[in-house]
C-alpha cells in the first residue's frame, strides 16, 4: 500500500479520533482525579467528596411558590393593628418598590392570632398548628431580603443566584458538586402540587451544566413516573438489547462529534432503565405503617397531594437522592388573603410537620437539610382588587424583609434569626440575603460556595454569583 493509498482511507483527523482518542480521555481522567472526581468519567452522578466534612448529605427544599405572607405566618406585628385601615406616613414608604399598589395604600393588620410554642417560645400563627409542634427543631429566619419584587426574577434569584434565566439551579449545582448516593434514581427530583409556578422549569434547570444535573419531575397526578412497565410484547431482555444498541450508536456519534451532551443522553437512558427496576418499590406505600400514612394525610382529600409528596421526599432521601424539591403553588394572595391562607396551610402544614417528625424519628433529620420558603414576602399594606368585595383584600409583593425557616443537618433549631421593624417594612437586625442562604445551604453540605464553580464562556460561574456569606448563627 502506497502512502497515497493509506491517506485515501485514513485522514489525519480520523487517525486522531480513532487511534488517539484515548489520550484525551486519559488526560481528562487525570485532571478529574486531582480534584477527587475521577468517577465523573464513567458516571456523572457518582458520589463525590465534599470540600470539607458535611453536616448534611441531602436537601429537601419545600418551595412555597408565590411568596407566603410573613406577618400572617411567622412574624407577628401587633403595631400594624394600630395603623389598620390608615396609610403610612409618606416618609416611611418613600423607598419601597411595589409591584401593584401605591405607597398610599392602607395598612392591613393580620387577621390571625399568634402564640408561643416549644421550649424556645417561638411565636407562630394559629394557621400553623402542625409546625408549632416542631418549633424546637426549626430555625426561623425573619430577616430575609431580595432585590427581586416580581415572581419570575425572584424565583430565578432564589434558585439560580441571578435574575436572568439560563443559569443552573441550586439542585443542579448540588448534584454537580456532590453527585448522588442513589444508583437507581435521579440525583435531583422535583415534586409538584398546586397550580403552576411563575419560573417553571427554570427553578430546576441544569442551565449551562450538563443536562444530567437537571431536576427530574415526577408527575403530580396519576403515576408519578410514566412508563414504569414495558409495553405488551416487550421483555426486559429485549429492552436491554435495544438500550445497548442505542448506547453503542450514541457513543460512536460522540466520538465523531465530541458532543458531551450525548454522554448525558446515554446516562439518561440507563437511568430510566434503572428507574423501572426501583420505581415501583419507591411508589409502593403498602409497607408504610397506617399511623405514618395518617400523619402525612395521604388519605385525606385536602392534604393528599402535598402529603404524598412529603412522604415521597422522605423515601427519596432514604434511597440516596441528593436534592428533592417540592414546589407547591400558589401563595400569591393579592386577594382573599385570610381565606386563601387558611386553605393553603390546611393543605401543607400537617404534611410538613409529619415530614420533620418522621425524618427525626428515623435518624434522618441529622443529615437531611430541610428548607421552607418562597421567593419573597408580602407588604404590610393592603391590596384591594375588588372594592365591592370585603373578602378580596390581600397583600402585594415585598422583598425587603420576609421569613423562611430551616431544619436538620447542620442547623441549630429552636431559634429565631433576624428582626424586621415594628411595621414590617424593612430588616433592622441580621440581614440575610438570598446569596447568604445559598452559601449556608452549600456549607451544610460540605461545600465552599466560592469554590463550587463551572467555567462557561470564558469565566467561572457559581451559584452565589459574586457575593454571599455563610450565616454562622444558623449553624449548630
Amino acid at each position: 500500500m502506497t502512502p497515497s493509498d493509506f491517506l485515501s482511507i485514513q485522514s489525519r483527523r480520523s487517525f486522531f479520533r480513532n487511534c488517539a482518542g484515548g489520550i484525551g480521555t486519559a488526560a481528562l481522567a487525570s485532571l478529574l482525579e486531582r480534584e477527587g472526581r475521577a468517577a465523573e468519567v464513567s458516571s456523572p452522578l457518582a458520589s463525590r467528596k465534599p470540600h470539607f466534612a458535611p453536616r448534611a448529605k441531602n436537601v429537601i427544599f419545600l418551595f412555597m411558590e408565590g411568596a407566603p405572607s410573613q406577618m400572617d405566618l411567622f412574624d407577628p406585628k401587633p403595631e400594624l393593628k394600630k395603623w389598620h385601615g390608615k396609610p403610612f406616613d409618606s416618609e416611611l414608604t418613600k423607598d419601597l418598590r411595589l409591584a401593584f399598589i401605591k405607597p398610599t395604600a392602607t395598612v392591613l393588620g393580620s387577621p390571625f392570632q399568634f402564640a408561643r410554642h416549644g421550649q424556645c417560645g417561638m411565636e407562630l400563627s394559629e394557621v400553623l398548628p402542625g409546625l408549632a409542634t416542631c418549633a424546637d427543631d426549626i430555625c426561623l429566619v425573619r430577616s430575609m431580603h431580595s432585590e427581586a419584587f416580581n415572581h419570575h426574577p425572584g424565583q430565578l434569584l432564589l434558585f439560580s443566584g441571578h435574575v436572568i434565566g439560563g443559569r443552573p439551579s441550586m439542585g443542579a449545582w448540588t448534584t454537580y458538586g456532590l453527585g448522588s448516593e442513589s444508583a437507581n434514581l435521579p440525583g435531583f427530583v422535583v415534586l409538584t402540587s398546586g397550580v403552576g409556578t411563575s419560573a417553571g422549569s427554570d427553578n430546576f434547570t441544569s442551565g449551562f451544566l450538563p443536562s444530567t444535573y437537571a431536576g427530574t419531575v415526577f408527575r403530580s397526578s396519576g403515576d408519578p413516573i410514566l412508563y414504569l412497565s414495558n409495553p405488551k410484547g416487550i421483555s426486559r431482555e429485549t429492552q436491554r438489547l435495544r438500550l445497548d444498541l442505542i448506547g453503542d450508536l450514541n457513543r460512536e456519534h460522540q466520538e465523531q462529534t465530541g458532543d458531551f451532551e450525548i454522554a448525558s443522553r446515554i446516562h439518561s437512558y440507563e437511568l430510566a432503565y434503572k428507574m423501572q427496576m426501583s420505581g415501583p418499590e419507591l411508589l409502593d406505600f403498602s409497607k408504610e405503617k397506617p399511623a405514618i400514612l395518617e400523619s402525612y394525610g395521604v388519605n385525606r382529600e385536602e392534604t393528599k397531594a402535598y402529603g404524598t409528596n412529603c412522604l415521597l421526599a422522605r423515601r427519596l432521601v432514604e434511597r440516596g437522592v441528593r436534592f428533592v424539591m417540592l414546589m407547591h403553588a400558589s401563595w400569591d394572595h393579592h386577594s382573599n388573603l385570610e381565606g386563601g391562607l387558611k386553605k393553603i396551610t390546611a393543605a401543607t402544614d400537617r404534611p410538613v410537620a409529619a415530614l420533620l417528625k418522621d425524618l427525626k424519628q428515623r435518624g434522618l433529620l441529622d443529615d437531611t437539610l430541610v428548607v421552607w420558603g418562597g421567593e419573597f414576602g408580602r407588604t404590610p399594606m393592603s391590596e384591594i382588587r375588588r372594592p365591592d368585595d370585603p373578602t378580596s383584600i390581600g397583600r402585594d409583593h415585598h422583598p425587603n424583609g420576609y421569613a423562611m425557616w430551616m431544619a436538620g443537618g447542620g442547623i441549630k433549631g429552636g431559634q429565631v434569626i433576624g428582626r424586621t421593624d415594628d411595621l414590617a417594612l424593612k430588616v433592622v437586625e441580621d440581614r440575610v440575603h438570598v446569596h447568604d442562604l445559598q452559601a449556608t445551604i452549600l456549607h451544610c453540605l460540605g461545600m465552599d460556595h466560592t469554590r463550587l464553580t463551572y467555567r462557561f464562556q470564558g469565566r467561572d460561574f457559581r451559584l452565589t454569583d459574586i457575593s454571599g456569606e455563610v450565616v454562622k448563627k444558623l449553624l449548630a
